[in-house]
């Protein structure tokens, strides 16, 4: 794998600015091997802290985002989970009050994506957007979607769950009025997590015994709000035992302890709040 950062998510919210010429740093690399079963190709992951990037390997899947945590976090921990070769372009947005977005608006219509949009997936000829869409494909590919009917209609209402929750959040966090919504939020914040404890029971992952990319949906939906609300998890023990439990992977806990990993920022430079 090798990555490059260069800026903001998928329905990022900021104003555009005048496109101006960036003042670059020189790239910094940290080089990264996976461990891959045998017989199976590896590639670097190098990360880049401006300019281009160069694929190590024809293999690996390429995954485009701003740098940030954002609306790939998921993404990025089904990646390591699966033990996928993979590289990433990440775009760095200016200060402001400009926001400058060159650096995704220069190349947003040269990908051949059919909605051009971060983040972005490109897996050979097969190029995705929007999010949830990369995560199915990628679960599809492994096996992660759930065995039986019972089990795809529970992750199929995760989904979609998270992703009302993930909108409410994002509302608030990019409002002028952040300060008069955060009361609100706050106020319905248990009953919110009461419903994921209530639908998770004792089962071990959300979807049954075995785990399924919804899971990895919840789990950064859970971890962001504790990030805004630290404690908000400590009424609901089986919540906290999945989180605990989703940590302890070996590919996942490898992985948050690597250079790689991007807790936060979970917002973009126009949030009033950001998880720093």
């Amino acid at each position: 794998m090798r990555v490059a950062p260069l800026a903001r998510g998928e329905g990022a919210r900021g104003r555009r600015g005048e496109d101006k010429e960036l003042t670059l740093t020189p790239p910094t690399y940290v080089d990264y091997k996976p461990s891959l079963p045998a017989g199976r190709r590896s590639s670097k992951i190098r990360w880049r802290r401006s300019g281009g990037l160069t694929m190590s390997s024809t293999s690996s899947m390429l995954l485009g985002y701003w740098d940030i945590r954002g609306l790939a976090h998921a993404i990025r921990l089904l990646l390591e989970f699966t033990d996928t070769c993979y590289e990433e372009k990440r775009y760095t947005c200016g200060e402001a009050p400009d926001y400058d977005r060159s650096q995704w608006l220069d190349v947003k219509f040269k990908l051949d994506l059919d909605f051009p949009n971060l983040p972005y997936l490109i897996d050979g000829t097969h190029k995705l957007t929007q999010s949830n869409a990369i995560l199915r494909y990628l679960a599809r590919k492994h096996g992660l979607y759930g065995e039986t009917e019972e089990e795809r209609i529970r992750v199929d209402i995760l989904e979609n769950q998270v992703m009302d929750n993930r909108i409410q959040f994002g509302m608030m966090c990019y409002s002028p009025d952040f300060e008069k919504l955060k009361p609100e939020y706050l106020k319905g914040l248990p009953e919110k997590l009461q419903l994921y404890s209530q639908f998770l029971g004792k089962r071990p992952w959300f979807a049954g015994d075995k785990i399924t990319f919804a899971d990895f949906l919840v789990y950064d939906i859970l971890d962001q709000t504790r990030i805004f609300v630290p404690g908000c998890l400590d009424a609901f023990p089986n919540l906290k035992d999945f989180m605990s439990r989703f940590e302890g992977l070996p590919k996942i806990s490898a992985y948050m302890k690597s250079s790689r990993f991007l807790r936060v920022p979970v917002c973009a430079k126009t949030a009033k709040w950001r998880g720093i």
